[in-house]
């Protein structure tokens, strides 16, 4: 199945598998995520599901563009998601922190497009027993979403019957922080399926947890349209600087809206 990336790639569905046209980089073997790497953080830890949750095609482009993104220290990733549940919860990544970045000395965010599908993105504030906010963005195809800087997060599936796509921009020394969440037994609620409703189910391991849910908007502060974000890049290679260098961006973080 094909779908907009402003790349020349699409889905092979029965594989889950990613497949790639000429003039592109891309890695030679696609990373897979399976159902035992995240039953740490799950509601329960011996559901069964997809053995295959997603795919993932880190640094990805085309073949003009490699240097470009090399030196702008810019990496751009597509995912593709199962379709399915994982016990009652839909399928989903377990959740991280984006951890320090040697290049930057800093927490990075991170740019999302959804390419197909629907998709929530989880975010919150803290790890720790008290998670400070704690919201979800219902995003659909062709909607964009930032994650800021050291907030954790994961990605969900919103459909039990359809795949799900996305596209990032990431920095490319990326490193994730894990344990605190596995201790926990993952992020603060969990998307559990009742009666074809997503209901979100409090985490116990966390108090005074609140949560918000919110359709996605514009980011006109980072100077970010509608249009497709490799197509964007394609166009002002400049604009993603504030995912590699995001202390040059700290009036916008202070202030920052999700």
């Amino acid at each position: 199945m094909s779908f907009n990336s402003g790349l020349n790639i699409w889905l092979n569905e029965a594989e889950l598998k990613l497949e790639f046209g000429e003039g592109l980089f891309y890695p030679e073997r696609a990373e897979k995520r399976h159902l035992n790497d995240i039953r740490s953080s799950l509601l329960n830890k011996h559901a069964e599901g997809p053995e295959v949750l997603y795919t993932i095609a880190m640094d990805v482009g085309k073949e003009g563009h490699y240097k470009d993104l090399k030196k702008r220290n810019l990496l751009y990733g597509i995912v593709a998601y199962n379709d399915g549940l994982i016990g009652n919860e839909l399928v989903r990544s377990q959740g991280h922190i984006h951890a320090v970045s040697p290049s930057c000395q800093s927490s990075t965010p991170e740019v999302y497009e959804i390419l197909q599908g629907q998709a929530y993105i989880y975010m919150q504030e803290f790890v720790g027993e008290v998670p400070g906010h704690c919201i979800v963005i219902a995003a659909k195809q062709g909607d964009i979403v930032i994650v800021p800087p050291n907030w954790a997060h994961y990605t969900v599936n919103a459909s039990i019957d359809e795949k799900m796509l996305f596209g990032a921009w990431c920095i490319r020394d990326y490193a994730f922080e894990y344990k605190e969440i596995r201790e926990k037994q993952g992020l603060a609620f969990y998307p559990v399926m009742e009666n074809n409703q997503v209901k979100w189910l409090k985490n116990n391991h966390y108090r005074e947890a609140k949560l918000i849910e919110k359709t996605t908007r514009l980011y006109p502060e980072f100077g970010l349209s509608k249009e497709n974000i490799y197509v964007q890049y394609e166009k002002q290679p400049s604009l993603f600087e504030f995912v590699t260098k995001p202390l040059n961006y700290r009036h916008l973080w202070e202030n920052f809206q999700l």
